[in-house]
């Protein structure tokens, strides 16, 4: 299928945030259309006579700006480099339009609803929470934050936020691989959903007649966790054919 032709509008940087090693958050003030909480927007830099863009989830809510995307940055890698060396004031390319299907709209209503996460896929669940969609059709929702150390589990002050407003509704679950943290669990998110660790630390079953599951982050954990919901009788939600999970993968 051919990939839709981009139409470039520029923007300004106007916030930076460099949360720990690789980690980066950056604000933009451009124009862009209404879009749907979990949709992705394409950045991109002109670099040696190209056009460089790659795809990143919008971490702000359809309400809010400026624009916000998160990002590791990758030291080999053609545009991360250099999108972590922009400063305030300093233009980007922006798409005209955000794009994707990891939405709301995509998720069957169950009791409760997980959000699975490594790395910097907790922006694209954060603008989702920062809606009133998921709090209208769940009755709890559950968000785990996988990642390597302490470090890298970022935008506190926003979880903190979201779990204020919504009280019970909410649970708020990390899961370190390289650390220890008397906050955190320990070990990956399969590894924990093997052993029963994470549903007890949610105080909640994960099954097909209370559950849907949103996925975003690394290939290995999605795979794993995708294979451990289908040996347990759970399948890939389709437009017509309801399932019990969505994915989208990020590398």
């Amino acid at each position: 299928m051919a990939q839709p032709t981009t139409d470039w509008q520029e923007g300004k940087i106007v916030g930076k945030r460099h949360w720990s090693q690789g980690l980066y958050s950056l604000q933009i003030d451009a124009p862009l259309p209404d879009f749907t909480a979990g949709q992705y927007l394409k950045v991109a830099l002109d670099l040696d006579g190209e056009r460089i863009g790659r795809a990143y989830s919008l971490v702000n809510a359809p309400n809010e700006r400026p624009l916000e995307i998160y990002f590791n940055e990758i030291p080999e890698g053609p545009l991360t480099p250099k999108l972590s060396d922009l400063d305030l004031g300093d233009r980007i390319w922006v798409a005209d339009k955000a794009r994707g299907v990891f939405t709301l709209d995509n998720v069957v209503s169950r009791r409760h609803l997980w959000m699975l996460a490594t790395g910097t896929a907790l922006g694209v669940f954060l603008s989702i929470l920062k809606t009133p969609d998921a709090w209208e059709r769940f009755e709890r929702v559950i968000l785990v934050h996988g990642a390597r150390n302490s470090g890298e589990l970022t935008y506190g002050e926003t979880i903190a936020g979201i779990q204020a407003a919504q009280g019970d509704a909410f649970t708020f679950i990390t899961a370190l691989t390289r650390d220890s943290s008397e906050t955190a669990l320990r070990g990956r998110i399969t590894s924990l959903l093997d052993s029963g660790r994470l549903q007890a630390a949610a105080d909640a079953d994960i099954n097909a007649d209370d559950s849907h599951l949103m996925l975003c982050g690394n290939s290995a954990m999605i795979e794993d966790v995708r294979a451990w919901l289908e040996a347990r009788g759970m399948q890939r939600h389709k437009r017509h054919d309801p399932g019990h999970y969505t994915t989208e993968q990020y590398h």
